[in-house]
């Protein structure tokens, strides 16, 4: 066990002594002319190249598989039978070379990855009990330790900065390069590097459970999971490769040439259609990680590059997220006392469209807020300063039966349709206060649309909680092909399913976490968002710094890791043919030429799915 052992780790050692062996027989042939210092260096070439074939393929048999060693080890002991001592040296050297060059190659494709772990902090500065900061490896760190960070250091955790400030490039996390302000209060990531300043942070989450953590484990697990593809090809290749044994046996049985079966075995050799799909998929899913887009697996890239319906929320998908109060009318005495009771109701609400009406009102009186009843999907009825005060959209106006007069009501709908959200307040049942918020649709994202139908998108679709008036609006300005406002998330995902029941291949786009039920029902949940947990435990896809942009990017790397998957089996298919056609019907066709070919067809299919790792560097 231990020659066996020290014989693999020394593997491409031995085949530069192979080479240079082989090498050697050739100059002595051509200058010295000594058959006999010839044939002893291919001897030796041979000998020495197939003791490591050889080992693999015993380990192969012992677990019951009959591998591509077993093929290579049978051809070359042939080869030495027949005294074919050229053919079984440069196959040994061969097959050892190109298994060199394949994991040379591999191990760029997975460079993406590579980068990611090194970036893994390694230490940390640790306040300790004297009040002092000493270094400390990051494994002794606990949730709840006060660590410092300094300019051109790694943050060693997640956290809440409590003292400093600084710009962060949090690259590592979100793919973007651009430095974010940090200060106290903000929160910061494992792995992410403090660009300038000095920051202390209280640790909240450490090792792998930190967002950097699990974006590693996440990656390592997509490029590791297999697709419906690769599982059929390595049953293929369970039952193929024993078939293409039987075949040599078959025809040395009825021709009684040895050397056309040895050649048969080598020609035979599936490798490229192993290696091929499953090296587009590594490179791809790593290439996407680099940038920030996180493909939770093979099978998701197949779904994914199938898409013909995106449907989307809208607030903070579609739109900036941060709505403002773009229009107001007062009605009726006492404003002033109408404006601090719905200051009062909102700054207990947690609503998007609160945030914009509190700083619309600004500093006010404030007064205590009894018997709140939150109206699902309506708005907020309460008692304030001895009033009952509603506050919410038209529904609950006619509902609770607030006075509305025609040219209040035209009001309303015109605002409705020109795209404002609406937030009305009534006190004792009289209207006192209509609020128009409008959200700004994203920078660039009508162009992005533009490049989703452009990769072959069909439909694309908005479901809001919002009014059907602002949904409309935004809708129009945007192209969409459809559009629904007043659903509630239950609403959402019914939806969803039912586009799905349709025959339509839907992802859903959210921010993760009021939208999980439809990230979950759509064939691919893709969450908008910085890392969050209900984004990365819910959806397929993540673009981990909301960055809408990168959409089309995701798409287009899914439908090019498919195509570049397809290439690879018709390359290794194809190669195969071409080979068995020649030897069939042709006569240049021998066993180096075929081990050659071989070799060359799996690098062929190593770098075309290399490829995938510079895909969207000029997007």
């Amino acid at each position: 066990m231990e020659l066996q052992r020290l014989i693999l780790k020394n593997k491409n050692k031995i085949a530069l002594i192979s080479g240079v062996l082989i090498a050697a027989a050739f100059l002595n042939h051509w200058l010295m002319h000594v058959p006999v210092i010839s044939e002893l260096f291919l001897i030796s070439a041979s000998v020495i190249g197939v003791l490591p074939i050889a080992i693999q393929a015993y380990q192969a048999l012992r677990v019951k598989v009959v591998s591509i060693d077993v093929l290579v080890t049978i051809a070359v002991i042939g080869a030495f039978a027949i005294r074919n001592f050229e053919e079984s040296a440069v196959v040994t050297f061969l097959f050892l070379f190109g298994a060199y060059l394949e994991q040379r190659t591999l191990n760029k494709t997975r460079s993406a990855i590579k980068e990611l772990t090194e970036m893994a902090p390694e230490v940390a500065l640790k306040l300790m009990e004297d009040g002092e900061f000493a270094e400390v490896d990051v494994d002794d760190v606990d949730i709840g330790d006060v660590l410092l960070v300094k300019t051109g250091a790694k943050v060693p955790v997640d956290g809440t900065v409590v003292a400093g400030e600084g710009s962060v490039n949090q690259a590592s996390i979100t793919g973007e390069s651009i430095p974010v302000l940090k200060e106290q209060g903000s929160k910061v990531f494992a792995g992410t590097i403090l660009d300038n300043g000095t920051l202390q942070i209280v640790a909240e989450r450490v090792g792998e459970d930190t967002t950097f953590g699990r974006i590693i484990e996440l990656v390592e697990e997509a490029q590791d999971s297999k697709s419906e593809a690769e599982r059929f090809i390595d049953r293929f290749a369970k039952y193929y490769t024993p078939a293409v044994l039987v075949l040599a046996f078959i025809v040395w049985l009825f021709s009684k040439d040895v050397e056309l079966a040895i050649t048969i075995l080598v020609l035979g050799c599936p490798g490229a259609l192993v290696i091929g799909v499953p090296v587009s998929h590594v490179a791809g899913i790593g290439n996407g990680a680099r940038h920030g887009i996180l493909l939770k697996g093979s099978e998701v890239i197949s779904d994914f590059s199938r898409v013909d319906t995106f449907v989307f929320d809208k607030t903070g998908t579609l739109t900036v997220g941060e709505p403002e109060v773009a229009y107001k009318e007062y009605y009726g005495e006492e404003v002033d006392r109408a404006l601090s009771y719905l200051a009062s109701i909102e700054r207990e609400s947690d609503h998007p469209l609160a945030k914009a009406v509190l700083e619309e009102i600004g500093e006010t009186q404030l007064y205590p807020v009894e018997n709140t009843q939150v109206v699902k999907g309506g708005g907020i009825i309460a008692d304030v300063d001895g009033h009952s005060v509603i506050v919410g959209n038209m529904s609950l106006m006619e509902r609770e039966q607030v006075e509305l007069d025609s040219k209040m009501r035209l009001r309303v709908a015109e605002l409705e349709q020109s795209g404002h959200s609406l937030v009305l307040t009534a006190v004792d049942r009289q209207l006192k206060v209509v609020m128009g918020v409008r959200d700004q649709v994203r920078e660039g994202v009508k162009e992005d649309l533009r490049k989703l139908k452009k990769l072959g998108v069909k439909h694309l679709v908005m479901l809001s909680g919002d009014n059907q008036g602002t949904v409309d609006a935004v809708s129009r300005e945007l192209g969409l092909t459809e559009a629904h406002g007043n659903l509630l998330p239950e609403d959402k995902s019914a939806y969803v399913k039912k586009l799905m029941e349709s025959g339509r291949i839907v992802a859903f786009v959210g921010d993760g976490v009021n939208d999980s039920p439809s990230l979950a029902y759509a064939n691919i949940g893709i969450a908008m968002g910085s890392g969050t947990d209900v984004a990365i435990e819910t959806s397929d896809v993540v673009l981990m710094n909301s960055d809408f942009s990168l959409l089309p990017v995701a798409l287009g790397l899914a439908k090019a890791i498919s195509r570049n998957m397809k290439q690879n089996i018709v390359i290794a298919v194809g190669v195969v043919l071409v080979l068995l056609f020649s030897l069939i019907f042709g006569s240049w066709m021998n066993m180096s030429i075929g081990m050659l070919v071989h070799e060359g067809s799996i690098l062929l299919v190593i770098l075309n799915g290399m490829r995938l790792l510079r895909y969207g560097l000029k997007r």
